[in-house]
């Protein structure tokens, strides 16, 4: 019964937000408009929520309950595993995803709702209409494709999955089921996907924002303060989305690497770029009433890759160990995306002349020119991304193989943008409104680039000798100086005008402008990601080798000597280990031990991989178990990898995550907000003035 009633709630949900369309475009087109049918779309859009939340929660209880009676439960879980797992799990298939998908816009779509519409009274149809049509999309998908309540029946002497009950049928239990696939049991699984999902599905709210400005002509800047903290908190959570999936793919896949350029990763990275290169492109609209056409096309696009990258790991077109078994919706999801692309297309066609900017772009080296030059390259790594995505689909359509496009590729042919996305970080923040001179970026940056010089000068002498390390090092060297230079300047202006000390003048500032300062934290985070991305893209060593006990292998001054090797059943949790003691020394001073292990799951008959791993600043030493002989000497081989400053990586994507929060965080009294741009352009004027 609970499986019925879980279906047969998200049905009631599906039409509910069925509903919720009618009557928001009825009332809003009839010819007499309707308030109280506007206000009845509302309302049925908040009952969505609750709804789901009811179907959710009946999912959730099958799964911990071991119902494997239900297709999904069997499929995700087994007896053996935690409870904690169970429920994750409901994001661990391709059908109990698509239900959390629909809980989380359910959540989000009413969230916004709930505002205060006084001002803006004719988005809210408009919205509601937009965000239930991509809800009604995927309740669709569960309800009728990839039902996640579908129990098994035994027909005929055949197992069969069906709904409900077929004639002549009996339901069939398995004792046990299948259980989530070992990968997706490591701690970074459990909150990865959800951040994905929340960033993908929060760009959903500023999309709807979008085409409700487009629909009714209200082509202002008015949608884009609506949902500039919407677009940032969703770059937040697709940001920590990503970067939890390489410590996850650094922890468990095995190839000592956080970033394989798997296409699934990149479907992930591509909404990314769009909403990276929108977050930046507003603020030229904001500021100067310039790129309305180009954010408008921005947030589409960001949009249709939110769709498009659920499709790629949905469909099975793919190989990917991110993504999901084959499976029908395929073709469903580019039509539906192909849909919402070409009407939205449309609309910006149909209100381009309404779009126009209000001033124009005098000069190349102004900020609002640098701001677009960063977006055009942020595209250009879009473009590159998209090819490599597609063009194995259309090898294989074309001439029936599918051509892999590897790493290598993604590379070469990013490597020179990305260099060039990190200079602008660096003269962007110089340049001003208007009108900006090579003279006087020049005079604000030639201190920060000579001091970058010296640092790459003293790497040069003390660490690397390799050009395009040392490239990379001047850039970050830069980019980090001249934001520590615009803290300084900003906070001594102010010191200098409200005659404070350097500290009270330094959280004024920053708190009276979050915006402003936590994007340079953000972009002192990604100078430090850049670090850990250098240390390990071109100092990585590593090694193989087949030791018998007593035997050590040599890598970059650490050798790994193999002490002995166990292997033990744990029947509660229905894994088998085999773990590797091995001593570490470096130059021969003892540094201590590193277990790496294989964890072999009976349930799905998989296995997993734990290396050992000695992290500090300077590098990650992490070794691998490959193989082993269970008798005789005991040997077994080994992978060692050395991967040198990589945990900058880590350490630059938490202050990321402050960086964000601290930029979306509200002000604490909006009252005072038109005092405090006053103060902090004050300060912003004098500190330029310097």
């Amino acid at each position: 019964m609970i499986a019925e009633f879980g279906y047969g709630i998200a049905l009631v949900s599906f039409i509910v937000a069925v509903y919720s369309i009618v009557a928001a475009v009825y009332g809003a087109a009839a010819p007499r408009k309707s308030a109280s049918l506007v206000e009845s779309a509302r309302r049925a859009m908040l009952l969505t929520f609750p709804l789901i939340t009811l179907s959710a929660a009946a999912l959730i209880y099958l799964l911990v309950n071991n119902h494997f009676e239900v297709s999904f439960v069997y499929e995700v879980t087994s007896i053996s595993m935690p409870t904690y797992l169970k429920v994750t799990a409901w994001w661990g298939g391709q059908a109990g995803s698509l239900l959390f998908w629909s809980w989380l816009l359910a959540a989000f779509a009413s969230a916004v709702t709930l505002r205060k519409w006084d001002r803006d009274i004719e988005f809210l149809p408009w919205v509601i209409m937009i965000s239930s049509v991509t809800l009604v999309f995927f309740l669709g998908m569960v309800i009728f494709y990839e039902n996640p309540f579908t129990r098994f029946w035994l027909v005929n002497g055949n197992v069969e999955p069906h709904m409900f009950a077929p004639a002549n049928a009996t339901v069939f239990t398995p004792q046990d089921g299948n259980g989530l696939n070992p990968l997706l049991r490591h701690p970074g699984m459990v909150i990865h996907p959800p951040m994905l999902y929340l960033g993908f599905v929060s760009y959903v709210i500023p999309y709807a924002f979008a085409m409700a400005a487009l629909i009714t002509g209200r082509t202002d800047d008015r949608w884009i303060r609506l949902t500039r903290r919407w677009s940032l908190w969703a770059w937040l959570f697709l940001s920590f989305g990503l970067v939890l999936g390489g410590r996850w793919a650094y922890d468990v896949l095995g190839w000592g690497g956080y970033w394989g350029w798997d296409p699934v990763e990149i479907a992930a990275f591509m909404p990314w770029l769009t909403g990276t290169a929108f977050l930046h492109s507003v603020m030229i609209q904001e500021k100067r009433g310039l790129l309305k056409h180009w954010n408008m096309i921005l947030v589409i696009l960001t949009y249709a890759l939110v769709i498009f990258g659920t499709f790629l790991t949905r469909s099975g077109v793919l190989s990917s160990v991110h993504a999901f078994a084959n499976s029908p919706i395929g073709p469903l999801f580019m039509t539906f995306v192909s849909a919402t692309l070409i009407a939205s297309i449309a609309l910006v066609i149909y209100r381009w002349p309404d779009l126009r900017g209000e001033t124009e772009m005098k000069s190349m080296l102004s900020r609002e020119a640098l701001f677009l030059l960063n977006n055009l390259l942020f595209m250009s790594v879009l473009v590159i991304c998209f090819w490599g995505v597609i063009f194995p689909l259309i090898s294989e359509l074309f001439t029936g193989q599918k051509v892999t496009v590897g790493p290598p590729f993604y590379e070469r042919a990013t490597a020179p943008i990305f260099a060039a996305l990190m200079f602008l970080m660096g003269v962007a923040p110089l340049s001003a409104w208007g009108h900006s001179t090579l003279k006087t970026l020049g005079r604000a940056m030639w201190k920060s680039a000579l001091a970058a010089l010296v640092v790459t000068v003293v790497l040069f002498a003390t660490y690397t000798k390799n050009f395009i390390a040392l490239i990379g090092f001047f850039l970050i060297a830069l980019v980090l100086l001249v934001t520590f230079q615009e803290f300084w300047r900003g906070t001594r202006a102010r010191q200098r005008s409200q005659k404070e000390n350097f500290f009270t003048s330094l959280s004024r500032l920053m708190g009276r402008n979050r915006r402003r300062y936590g994007g340079y934290i953000i972009h002192i985070s990604m100078m430090l990601m850049a670090i850990g991305i250098l240390g390990i893209e071109i100092f990585q060593t590593s090694t193989q080798g087949s030791l018998a006990q007593g035997e050590a292998l040599d890598i970059s001054g650490y050798t790994i000597k193999y002490r002995e090797l166990a292997s033990w059943d744990d029947q509660g949790k229905g894994v088998n280990f085999t773990r590797a003691s091995l001593d570490v020394y470096e130059n021969g001073i003892y540094l201590g031990e590193l277990n790496p292990r294989i964890d072999f799951y009976f349930d799905s008959q998989q296995n997993m991989t734990i290396p050992g791993n000695r992290s500090t600043l300077r590098d990650d030493l992490y070794i691998l178990l490959v193989d082993w002989q269970p008798v005789s000497n005991m040997g077994a081989t080994f992978k060692i990898f050395v991967n040198p400053l990589v945990n900058w990586l880590w350490i630059g994507s938490l202050l990321f995550l402050l960086g964000v929060i601290f930029a979306a965080w509200p002000d604490r009294d909006a009252t005072e907000e038109t005092s405090r741009r006053g103060v902090t352009r004050q300060a912003s004027q004098a500190s330029a003035a310097d």
